[in-house]
């Protein structure tokens, strides 16, 4: 049966083996059968330039080469954590880099796919973060200084987000009723996969009148997230490490 597979939220890191561990078993288990493996961001807990020579990024970019070479493509859209994912990585994981937003014509079905970040609108001050350092000039100065300022430089960055995040209501984080709504009718799409907000959820939508669904993927925390669609079904479902 022909199947496509979607993930996101893993945030890997040296920190968390067991996660890192389930998602090697689910290339070589679970996404070995699928057409297509779609990572919708924050695949990394933090990624601070493609030169960075942390084991476990060669580690993951072998298995997902591995798992192209059997023949499942994995396409890759950045996430607010591992925005600077380039396309060295790309190239030695064998993922293709996808825009901010990307529309699927999937079994039938109209998915527009994205990591979730920029659906938060009620989250000004995160926007307005989010807008500073995606500038490319910034980016590009940011990937000019030495590894180990950047590794400073991600580390205060993390700190700050964790204790800004600390005071937000959970409203605030959660996404904007109508920048979803706006999203849908850009692109008139039937469906809409994300994740970024760790809430898994299924919610049926109404737009322009028509049937509508959001499905959200949660983070691989204590167990693995996952949103299978074939030609009969879109499942979301979770599973232990």
């Amino acid at each position: 049966m022909s199947r496509t597979l979607f993930i996101a939220d893993l945030h890997l890191c040296e920190e968390e083996p067991a996660i890192t561990a389930g998602f090697l078993r689910f290339l070589q288990r679970e996404a070995l059968n699928a057409d297509a493996l779609y990572i919708l961001g924050d695949l990394f807990e933090a990624w601070i330039g493609d030169d960075d020579p942390d084991p476990l990024h060669g580690e993951v970019a072998a298995a997902l080469l591995a798992l192209k070479q059997h023949g499942v493509r994995c396409y890759f859209i950045h996430g607010n954590r591992d925005f600077l994912l380039g396309y060295r990585f790309a190239h030695a994981s064998g993922m293709t880099l996808l825009p901010e937003e990307q529309l699927l014509e999937l079994y039938g079905k109209r998915i527009l796919i994205l990591h979730g970040d920029t659906l938060c609108t009620d989250d000004e001050g995160y926007q307005r973060f989010r807008h500073k350092v995606h500038q490319r000039w910034l980016q590009k100065l940011f990937l000019a200084l030495p590894l180990f300022i950047r590794q400073r430089i991600a580390e205060k960055m993390r700190a700050n987000s964790k204790n800004a995040n600390a005071s937000k209501s959970v409203a605030i984080m959660d996404v904007n009723p109508h920048a979803v709504t706006d999203a849908f009718q850009r692109h008139r799409a039937q469906w809409m996969i994300h994740g970024h907000t760790h809430r898994p959820a299924v919610h049926p939508l109404q737009i322009n009148g028509q049937p509508a669904e959001r499905v959200v993927l949660g983070a691989w925390h204590q167990q693995g997230s996952m949103i299978e669609v074939t030609a009969d079904a879109v499942t979301l479902s979770a599973f232990p490490f």
